[in-house]
C-alpha cells in the first residue's frame, strides 16, 4: 500500500478498511493496534489463569507507558471474580485507572466489587474499595458511604488507609454526606497506626479543616507519630499542626515585638501629647507582662519535628523549616538554615522552592542566614530564575560588614551574557545603596557608567536606580549631571541618549549652566537622532524654555522648527504641541497657565524594595505563597491567640482512661472485692483483650485489681495486652521474714522493678524483656503462717513460666 492511500484510509477515505491479518510493517498501524488488543481479549477470555496472569500483565504495561487501554474494560471487568489472586489484584489495577471514565460498565459490576470488600486479602478489599470511590455517579453514595464505614473498622491498616483516600472523593461527589463523613474522620484519627495518620488528617484537611475541636484529643499522638510515618503523611500533618498550633499556643515572640513596635514608634513619634501619653502607658505596662512560658504541647511539636531536619526527602525538610519559621521562638529558628542550604544541592526545581522561601525569611531573619553567604553565590551554570532568587537573597543579607564583599560580587554579574539577570543585578545594586548609605555614592557612579551598555533593558534599569539614588543624594545632583553631560558625546545607543537626556530633563533647575549646553549639542545632531531621541530633546526643550527662557529661549524656537518639519508624525505632532502649551499666544488656551506644573511636576521615586516582602502573611511552603497568590483550597494561616487557650482539651486519652477506671470500680459484682483471696473464692475469671482502638482493657468478667478502695490498680491492668497469668502458692524460707527481704530476692533473680501496691501484704514489681519489649508483672500477696501467693502475668508464656520457677527457688530458700 502507497504512503498516500495509508493517509486517506486514516482519514476515512475511499479504500477499503485494512484486513485484520494486515502486516504491521506494509504501514496498517489501525490494524497492528486492533489485532494485538484482540489477542488479550482471547487471553482474557480464556479457561486459563496463566493467559489471563499474561494478558493482564501486558496490559498494565500499556498503562504504565501512557497507551490508551479503555477499549478492553469489558473483557477486564469480566475478570473481576477471578480466583486467582494475582490476576485479579492486576484487574482492580486497570479498574482504578478506567473506572471513571466507563462508568456505565462499571455500574455493572458493582456487586463484585462488593463481594470484593469481603475478600480475606487485604490488598483486594482496598483495590475494591479504590474502584468503588473511583466511579463518580451520585446513585452508588450510599453504597460508597456503607463501604467506607466498614473499612474504616477494617482489622488491616492498609484497608483503613484507604477509607480515608476515598472520603474525599465522596464529599466531592455529595457534599450532603459531610457530618457522616465527619463521624468517619473522627474514628479514624484515633487510629494508632502510622500508615493511616498522614491519609487521614488529608481526609480532615479536604473535608472539615475547621473542625479543629477533632485535633484536640490526636494532636500529643500525632506528634509522638511523626516521627514513623510516611514522607507525604508526614508534610501533611507538619502543616496541619502549623496551623492548629497557631490557634491553640500564644506566640513565643511576643515580648520581644512588642518591644520592637514601642521602639519603631519612639522614633517615628508625633508632636500629639495624647500620642505621647499613650506610648509612654503602652511603655510603663511591657514590663509587668508575665514572663512567656511555652506550653509543653508547644514545645512536644518543635521537640518532635526537629529531627526531620535531616529527612532525605526535600518537601519534609521545608514543611519543617515553615513549621519553626512560624511558631518558633526566635532564638531556635536557627536550626533550619543549615538544612534549608542542604536543599539547594538537589534539583533546579526544589532550589527554586527553597529559595523562594528562603527569600522571605531572610527579610526578617536576616542573621541566620548570614554565615552561609558563599552559599548562595551565583554559579555561571545556573538557570535564570535561579539567579535572580540568589540574587534577592544576598541583597537581603548585605549590611555594613559584608556589603564590600557582596557588592564585588555583583560587579561580576553584571558582566553576564544573561541580560534578565544583569537587569536584576542593577536592581539589587540600587537596593543595596538605598539601605546602607556608605556605598551610595560608589554605587551612583557606577550605574552611570552603565548607561553606555548596548542593551536597552539594562539601561532602562540604570536610569530606574539612578533617579532613585538622585533623590536620596540631592548634593550629588550637579556632579552626576555634568558626568552625564560629558558622557553622552560617547554614547551612540539611541536607548542610552535618549536616557541620559531625560534624566538632565528631570534635574536641569539644578544644573542650569549645564543643561543649555548639552541641548545646544543636540540641536546640531536632530536630524540624525533616532526617533526616540528626538522627543527626548523636545522635552528638554521644553523643560529649559520654562525654567531659564533667556538663555534658551531661541534654542528652543530652532529645535521647534526642526521638528515641525521631521518625516515623523509623532514628532511633528508632539512640536506642534508643545509650542501651544510653553509659547503663549493670542491662540493659546487655558492650559499655557499650567505649562510649569504639567513639565515639571515632581514625581514619585522608583519603588526599590523586595517582591517577597509582605509574601509571609501566606504560610510557607504552600503552592499560595510560591505564586504570591491565593490558590484553590488554601487554609490561611491563623493570627495568635491573645490569650491561653484551654490546654486541658488535649488531656482527652487520660480523661478516656479515668472513665474506664471509674467504670471498673462501680461494677456491683466487684465492689466488695478487696483482696486476691476474696477474688478466688468467688472465681473470677481474668481474661484480657485488646480493644479496637489500640488500648487495652478488662472484659467484663476481667480482674479488676484492687477494687473498691484503691484506684490505682486499674491503671496498672489497663497496660496489659493479651496476658497470660500463671499462678503458684508457695512456702516462703526462713530468711524471707519481711517485705525488704522478699524484694531483695525478687529483684536479685530477675531484673525487675517494684511498682506501687495499694495492699500491704502484697509486693508488685514490673518489666520488659530486652529483645521484645514485652510487659511483665511479677506479684507475690504474703499469708499468714508463712504462705505465699507468686503470680505472674506475661504476654509470652514461655517466659512467664521459666520466671515462675526462678521466683519459687529463689523464695523458698
Amino acid at each position: 500500500m502507497s504512503a498516500s492511500s495509508a493517509f486517506s484510509d486514516e482519514k476515512g477515505g475511499s479504500s477499503s478498511e485494512p484486513e485484520y491479518g494486515h502486516d504491521p510493517a506494509s504501514g496498517g498501524i489501525f490494524s497492528s493496534d486492533y489485532k494485538r488488543h484482540d489477542d488479550l481479549k482471547e487471553m482474557l477470555d480464556s479457561n486459563k489463569d496463566s493467559l489471563k496472569l499474561e494478558a493482564m500483565k501486558r496490559i498494565v504495561a500499556m498503562i504504565a507507558r501512557g497507551k490508551n487501554a479503555s477499549d478492553l474494560f469489558p473483557a477486564v471487568v469480566k475478570n473481576v471474580a477471578c480466583k486467582n489472586i494475582e490476576v485479579k489484584k492486576l484487574v482492580y489495577v486497570y479498574l482504578v485507572r478506567y473506572a471513571e471514565e466507563q462508568q456505565d460498565l462499571a455500574l455493572l459490576s458493582i456487586s463484585t466489587f462488593q463481594r470484593g470488600l469481603k475478600d480475606p486479602n487485604q490488598l483486594i478489599r482496598a483495590s475494591a474499595l479504590r474502584v468503588l470511590s473511583s466511579i463518580r455517579v451520585t446513585i452508588i453514595v450510599p453504597i460508597m458511604m456503607l463501604a467506607i464505614k466498614e473499612a474504616a473498622s477494617d482489622m488491616s491498616p492498609y484497608v483503613r488507609k484507604t477509607a480515608a483516600h476515598a472520603i474525599p472523593k465522596l464529599h466531592s461527589l455529595d457534599p450532603e454526606q459531610k457530618d457522616q463523613l465527619i463521624e468517619v474522620i473522627e474514628k479514624l484519627l484515633a487510629d494508632k497506626t502510622t500508615l493511616v495518620a498522614g491519609s487521614v488528617v488529608m481526609a480532615f484537611e479536604e473535608v472539615c479543616p475547621d473542625r479543629i475541636d477533632l485535633i484536640h484529643k490526636n494532636y500529643r499522638k500525632l506528634c509522638n507519630l511523626l516521627i514513623d510515618v510516611e514522607e507525604w503523611g508526614q508534610v501533611v500533618i507538619i502543616n496541619m499542626l502549623t496551623r492548629y498550633a497557631r490557634t491553640q499556643f500564644l506566640n513565643p515572640n511576643i515580648n520581644e515585638s512588642l518591644l520592637e513596635d514601642s521602639g519603631d514608634r519612639a522614633f517615628y513619634a508625633s508632636d500629639d501629647e495624647e500620642e505621647d501619653e499613650d506610648k509612654k502607658a503602652e511603655a510603663a505596662a511591657l514590663p509587668k507582662r508575665k514572663p512567656y512560658v511555652m506550653d509543653p504541647d508547644h514545645r512536644l511539636l518543635l521537640r518532635n519535628t526537629k529531627p526531620l531536619l535531616q529527612s532525605r526527602n526535600a518537601a519534609v525538610v521545608m514543611a519543617v523549616a515553615q513549621l519553626y519559621f512560624h511558631l518558633a521562638p526566635k532564638a531556635e529558628v536557627g536550626v533550619i538554615a543549615k538544612a534549608l542550604v542542604r536543599l539547594m544541592r538537589s534539583h533546579s526545581e526544589v532550589q527554586y522552592v527553597v529559595l523562594q522561601n528562603v527569600a522571605t525569611m531572610s527579610i526578617k531573619r536576616r542573621g541566620m542566614f548570614e554565615p552561609y553567604l558563599k552559599s548562595f553565590y551565583i554559579r555561571s551554570t545556573d538557570p535564570t530564575q535561579i539567579k535572580i532568587l540568589k540574587l534577592e537573597v544576598l541583597t537581603n543579607l548585605a549590611n555594613e560588614t559584608n556589603i564590600s564583599t557582596i557588592l564585588r560580587e555583583f560587579q561580576t554579574y553584571i558582566k553576564s551574557m544573561d541580560k534578565d539577570f544583569v537587569a536584576a543585578s542593577i536592581q539589587a545594586i540600587g537596593r543595596c545603596a538605598t539601605n546602607i548609605g556608605e556605598v551610595r555614592d560608589t554605587c551612583l557612579n557606577g550605574l552611570v557608567q552603565l548607561l553606555s551598555n548596548r542593551d536597552e533593558l539594562v539601561v532602562a534599569e540604570s536610569v530606574v536606580v539612578i533617579k532613585k539614588l538622585l533623590q536620596m543624594q540631592p548634593e550629588q545632583h550637579s556632579d552626576i549631571i555634568k558626568h552625564m553631560a560629558k558622557l553622552i558625546d560617547n554614547i551612540q545607543v539611541p536607548m542610552a541618549r535618549a536616557s541620559i537626556l531625560w534624566l538632565i530633563g528631570e534635574y536641569c533647575e539644578h544644573v542650569p549652566k549645564i543643561s543649555p549646553d548639552v541641548l545646544r549639542k543636540m540641536a546640531k545632531t536632530f536630524n540624525n537622532e533616532e526617533d526616540i531621541v528626538k522627543l527626548q530633546i523636545i522635552n528638554l526643550a521644553a523643560k529649559l524654555y520654562l525654567t531659564n527662557s533667556k538663555q534658551t529661549k531661541l534654542l528652543t524656537q530652532y529645535v521647534l522648527n526642526l521638528a515641525k518639519y521631521d518625516q515623523n508624525y509623532d514628532i511633528r505632532d508632539r512640536a506642534r504641541f508643545i509650542r501651544q502649551l510653553i509659547v503663549p499666544t493670542d491662540k493659546s488656551g487655558a492650559l499655557n497657565k499650567y505649562a510649569k506644573k504639567l513639565f515639571l511636576a515632581l514625581k514619585p521615586a522608583p519603588v526599590l524594595e523586595s517582591p517577597f516582602k509582605d509574601r509571609d502573611h501566606f504560610q510557607l511552603g504552600s503552592l499560595s505563597h510560591l505564586l504570591n497568590a491565593k490558590a484553590g483550597g488554601y487554609q490561611e494561616l491563623p493570627d495568635w491567640p491573645e490569650s491561653a487557650p484551654d490546654p486541658s482539651v488535649r488531656n482527652v486519652e487520660v480523661i478516656r482512661l479515668l472513665e474506664r477506671v471509674t467504670t471498673l470500680t462501680s461494677i456491683p459484682d466487684w465492689s466488695k472485692c478487696t483482696s486476691r483471696k476474696d477474688r478466688k473464692e468467688k472465681k473470677i475469671e481474668k481474661p484480657f483483650y485488646s480493644d479496637s482502638d489500640g488500648e487495652s482493657g478488662p472484659t467484663e468478667s476481667a480482674d479488676s485489681g484492687n477494687c473498691g478502695e484503691h484506684n490505682l490498680e486499674p491503671f496498672e491492668w489497663c497496660k496489659l495486652m493479651g496476658m497470660n497469668e500463671i499462678s503458684e502458692k508457695l512456702s516462703l524460707g526462713e530468711k524471707c521474714v519481711n517485705e525488704h527481704i522478699i524484694v531483695e530476692r525478687v529483684t536479685a533473680t530477675a531484673n525487675l522493678s517494684r511498682v506501687p501496691c495499694g495492699s500491704d501484704k502484697e509486693c508488685r514489681f514490673a518489666g520488659k524483656t530486652v529483645s521484645s519489649g514485652c510487659l511483665v508483672l511479677v506479684t507475690v500477696a504474703t499469708k499468714e503462717g508463712g504462705g505465699a501467693q507468686l503470680t505472674v502475668n506475661c504476654e509470652k508464656m514461655v517466659i512467664g513460666t521459666m520466671l515462675v520457677k526462678d521466683m519459687l527457688q529463689a523464695l523458698s530458700q
